[in-house]
C-alpha cells in the first residue's frame, strides 16, 4: 500500500499514521480480517502495491493508536491482560486476535468513534466474541463482554437539545451480547471457509452499507418527504402528491472502501 500526503500533512504526522506498530503476528487471517467481507480481503492481497490511502484518512486511526498506548501505561502493575494476542487453529489456517483488556473474566475494547455508533456495532459484537473464543481455545474463560466507546465528535450543546436521544457524556461503556462458545465457533469456521474460497462471493447489502432504493411522497413546494415508502405500489396521490425517487446507495463501497476500482460488483452498480 502507498501512503500519499495529498492535504501536505506535518511530517512528523505523516510518520506517525505510518507507523502504528500494528502487526497481525504469525496469523493467516486476524480478527479483524475474518469479519470484514472475503471479496475486500481478497483483493486488498491482489492490489496491495496499488492501493493508495492518504495520511489524512488515517487520522482517527491514529487517535484510536493513541489511546491503547495510554492503556497500556495506565495498566501497568495491575493485574490486567492488556493488549495481546492469541492464537488457534481453523480449518488449517492460524487465527490470530489481539485484544485491549482482559481483567479478571470481563474483556474490553476501546474505540475512538463516532456518536452515532453509541448504540454499538454488530461488527464489535463479532469482534469480542471470536477474540472471547480464542481465550478459551487457550485456556482462558470469559464471562463478560464490553467496549468503552470514546466520541469524537461529542457535543455539549447537540446534547443539551437532544437529551433523550444524544449521548450524555463523550464517553461511555456499552455491555455487549455474549454468544454461546459454540455459536462462536459455529461463526469462526464458517468465515474461514468463505476467506479460503478462491473466488469469494459478493458483499452482501450489510457489507455494503446500502441504503435500499426509496420513494419519497412529496407535496408540490415541500422540501421534505411526507413519508417513505420501498414502492409506489398501492399508494394513491392526492393532486397537490408527486413521487421522488431515490436510488440504493452503497457507502462502504462509494466513500471507505480501497479497493472499490477493481471491484466488479461496486463498477455494475447502476445509479
Amino acid at each position: 500500500m502507498k501512503l500519499t500526503n495529498k492535504f501536505n500533512l506535518p511530517d512528523p504526522i505523516v510518520n506517525a499514521v505510518n507507523n502504528t506498530g500494528y502487526t497481525a503476528g504469525s496469523s493467516d487471517i486476524t480478527v479483524t480480517q475474518l469479519i470484514q467481507p472475503p471479496l475486500i480481503r481478497k483483493l486488498r492481497i491482489e492490489h496491495d502495491s496499488e492501493i493508495e490511502e492518504d495520511a489524512s484518512d488515517r487520522v482517527w486511526a491514529l487517535f484510536g493508536t493513541s489511546i491503547h498506548h495510554l492503556l497500556e501505561m495506565a495498566y501497568k502493575g495491575r493485574t490486567a491482560r492488556v493488549e495481546e494476542r492469541v492464537y488457534a487453529e481453523v480449518l488449517g489456517w492460524k487465527l490470530g486476535g489481539a485484544f485491549d483488556v482482559l481483567e479478571g473474566s470481563s474483556l474490553s475494547d476501546y474505540k475512538v468513534t463516532s456518536v452515532y455508533s453509541s448504540s454499538g456495532k454488530i461488527e464489535w459484537e463479532r469482534q469480542l466474541n471470536v477474540l472471547r473464543w480464542l481465550l478459551h481455545k487457550n485456556g482462558t474463560e470469559v464471562t463478560k463482554l464490553s467496549i468503552t466507546a470514546i466520541f469524537r465528535d461529542w457535543r455539549p450543546m447537540e446534547q443539551k437539545r437532544n437529551p433523550g436521544e444524544y449521548p450524555n457524556r463523550p464517553i461511555m461503556t456499552l455491555p455487549i451480547k455474549m454468544w454461546t462458545l459454540d455459536e462462536a465457533e459455529a461463526y469462526v469456521k464458517e468465515r474461514v471457509a468463505l476467506h479460503q474460497l478462491a473466488e469469494p462471493p459478493a458483499c452482501t447489502d450489510e457489507d455494503r452499507w446500502t441504503t435500499p432504493e426509496q420513494w419519497a411522497l412529496m407535496k408540490k413546494g415541500g422540501k421534505r418527504a411526507i413519508k417513505l415508502y420501498p414502492s409506489k405500489e398501492g399508494v394513491t396521490l392526492a393532486p397537490d402528491q408527486h413521487w421522488e425517487h431515490r436510488p440504493a446507495t452503497y457507502r462502504r463501497c462509494e466513500d471507505y472502501c480501497s479497493v472499490n476500482k477493481w471491484c466488479k460488483v461496486w463498477n455494475d452498480t447502476t445509479f
